[in-house]
């Protein structure tokens, strides 16, 4: 149902602006045009457009999780591309599309993106295209494993049931870990370190694979259905890959075009929002306009970040560093919050994007009081600063807010999988997450 729900969601836009479209032109205009034959066949492919990338920005159909969530969704949706195209027909002064379209296909594909949302929840309430998933590891990989299946996996799965790699094994002659995946009807079997060390459980599992079971590492699993490298593979395996940014050239010069022009776009919202800040900060957030402060970036070189200033001004940061910042921190200011909400404070970076400093994707740089202390406790962690940071980052996406060493670790998992996959179309693909995540209204993490 998911599959036909996306494409209800992309399609209702299509289906509905061409078919008002063709009404108006033949029925309604006076006199009466050949549609098909007029420059608004472009306009309306625009339209089209703008309420494809509305509806995924505010997470349809898949994230509301209620028929109300989904409506608010779908209307905030339609009305962000009708006000995209009216504002475009107001700056040309030409009238590209009639209001009968651009305003009729606002109340036309409401009905469309509730009931694809519905059919989304409704194949999640019935388990569908949930992998099962028969787990061999030891009972900390599997605790480890369940929570990670909580939070935001790439895709669905549960464990159905899971085995020691003893009770995998069995005696010779049995086939203990065939007859378990028989009886719970698992799809994906899935051996950590151990068990991939055991001839006989690796003679089930090719019996397995040739029946049509899936059979996957843990590291794999991980990778594939959670977007991150497990823990217990960091230190094994941190070395063992090419890095994007540091084996191949050509992506190095691409990235570094695609921040440019980035920047170059995110200067002028800067120039755009600026005037807007320092008056905020008359009324609720008094103090400098900027905060300055210590970051460490690729290679290890200590670099100034700038953002706007959030937090009551003023000394913070002793011989140890800043504390680590909590969501709900007290120092915020009123204002300072809404620009943390909004993501606007993090636009002077494009700053440090022209300089070198930052680009648009990678880890998040950390102040050099944590990069020494992080570099102690965590495997390679300073494996993490061969890339130039980033504004946003995979971590980001899919982690949140970290605010303290846990969940710095949990994010270097997540790092980790982003410097092993880094290519041009992972950074489109993080930063197209970012703006649907900052659109939708979750956020991303700091």
């Amino acid at each position: 149902m998911r599959r036909v729900a996306r494409l209800m969601s992309v399609g209702a836009g299509a289906v509905v602006v061409l078919a008002l479209s063709k009404v108006h032109a033949r029925f309604i205009a006076d006199p009466p045009y050949d549609f098909t034959a007029s420059s608004r066949v472009l306009w309306a492919l625009a339209y089209i457009s703008m309420l494809a990338v509305a509806a995924y920005a505010l997470g349809l159909p898949d994230q509301p999780r209620s028929a109300r969530a989904a409506f608010f969704h779908a209307t905030a949706a339609a009305l962000a591309a009708a006000l995209g195209m009216s504002a475009v027909q107001l700056v040309l002064g030409d009238a590209l599309l009639p209001r009968f379209v651009v305003f009729g296909t606002v109340l036309m594909v409401l009905p469309i993106q509730v009931l694809a949302n519905a059919l989304v929840r409704r194949g999640d309430q019935r388990g569908e295209q949930r992998d099962r998933i028969l787990l061999v590891s030891t009972d900390a990989e599997r605790a480890r494993l369940l929570d990670d299946l909580a939070d935001s996996p790439e895709r669905s799965a549960s464990i159905a049931t899971a085995l020691s790699v003893a009770d995998a094994s069995g005696d010779p002659g049995r086939n203990p870990l065939i007859a378990t995946v028989h009886n719970v009807a698992a799809t994906v079997v899935v051996l950590d370190r151990l068990a991939q060390g055991d001839d006989r459980i690796i003679a089930q599992a090719a019996s397995l694979h040739a029946a049509g079971v899936r059979i996957r590492t843990l590291e794999a699993f991980y990778e594939t259905w959670l977007g991150k490298l497990p823990l217990s593979e960091l230190e094994r395996t941190s070395l063992l890959f090419d890095i994007g940014e540091v084996h191949r050239s050509t992506y190095g010069r691409m990235k570094r075009l695609f921040d440019l022009a980035c920047a170059a776009a995110g200067l002028v919202v800067l120039i755009g929002i600026t005037p807007v800040v320092l008056v905020g900060n008359l009324v609720a957030n008094r103090g400098p306009l900027m905060y300055r402060q210590p970051r460490v970036g690729k290679g290890g070189v200590t670099f100034t970040i700038l953002k706007f200033r959030t937090m009551t001004s003023g000394p913070v940061a002793g011989p140890d560093g800043t504390p680590w910042t909590a969501a709900d921190d007290p120092r915020i200011t009123s204002f300072g919050r809404f620009l943390r909400r909004s993501h606007l404070d993090e636009l002077p970076q494009v700053i440090n994007i022209f300089r070198g400093d930052l680009a648009v994707v990678g880890p998040r740089p950390e102040q050099p009081h944590y990069v020494e202390q992080l570099s102690e406790k965590l495997p390679f962690y300073q494996l993490r600063h061969l890339v130039r940071p980033g504004l946003t980052g995979w971590a980001q996406v899919k982690y949140g807010y970290a605010s303290d060493d846990r969940d710095a670790l949990e994010k270097l998992q997540y790092e980790f999988f982003y410097l092993r996959n880094q290519n041009l179309r992972f950074d489109l693909r993080v930063a197209v997450r970012t703006i649907r995540s900052i659109a939708g209204g979750s956020g991303t993490g700091r």
